[in-house]
């Protein structure tokens, strides 16, 4: 499998040759805009940092056939700017070329009390796990993880706790494309826990290609 991280909760996964998944085009990542050869684009939730509609019209421009995999909430949004989507939300499955994608969870995780938590879907991608703003789990095993590592919505023990639930091969880290300055601290605290239990923690250089 190879991954290409874009920046914040934007990266292109490829789980076989030929067959490439962009996820979360948002506001706070650009290189989405140059990527070609996309054949589907999940989008977890409305958010601006995972949605981002001039960046996924530009997305959808270089890529025309690429297929939209979301859920009923983004759908709203889109049927307003008339983009087409599949809906894939929480139990429901989508098969591409033998790759499955399979959706999991249903709410964004709480910020605040009084705040409203807007759908988020996470995706099951074959075997990498990709939960979107939320601490939910899949009913799949899991190989690879995309592990949020710092938002208003979380505590990095509770990243920590959530891969150590999970038990994955390895983890990378998103949601952390506002704390570039002090990133590497903050990844020291699931690098050390994690690999006590055998979990590599791998950070992925934005727009560099890697082999999983």
């Amino acid at each position: 499998m190879k991954i290409k991280k874009l920046g914040h909760c934007c990266f292109v996964v490829e789980p076989k040759i030929g067959v490439r998944v962009m996820t979360d085009p948002g506001s706070f990542s650009t290189l989405q805009n140059e990527e070609k050869n996309i054949d589907l684009v999940l989008i977890t939730h409305e958010h601006p940092d995972h949605l981002h509609i001039d960046s996924l019209k530009i997305v959808l421009e270089n890529n025309p056939t690429a297929t939209i995999i979301t859920n009923t909430a983004v759908g709203k949004i889109l049927d307003e700017i008339n983009i087409k989507y599949t809906k894939v939300e929480e139990g429901q499955k989508y098969d591409f070329k033998d790759v499955q994608i399979v959706g999991f969870g249903n709410l964004h995780a709480e910020t605040y009390i009084t705040m409203k938590q807007v759908q988020n879907t996470g995706y099951m991608i074959d075997n990498l796990c990709y939960a979107g703003d939320a601490f939910n789990y899949p009913d799949h095993d899991v190989d690879i993880l995309a592990l949020p590592t710092a938002g208003p919505w979380m505590k990095i023990g509770e990243a920590i706790n959530y891969a150590k639930n999970i038990n994955p091969r390895i983890v990378f880290p998103v949601h952390d494309g506002f704390i570039h300055s002090w990133a590497s601290f903050i990844w020291k605290n699931p690098e050390n826990f994690l690999k006590e239990l055998g979990i590599s923690f791998k950070n992925l250089e934005i727009g560099k290609e890697e082999e999983f």
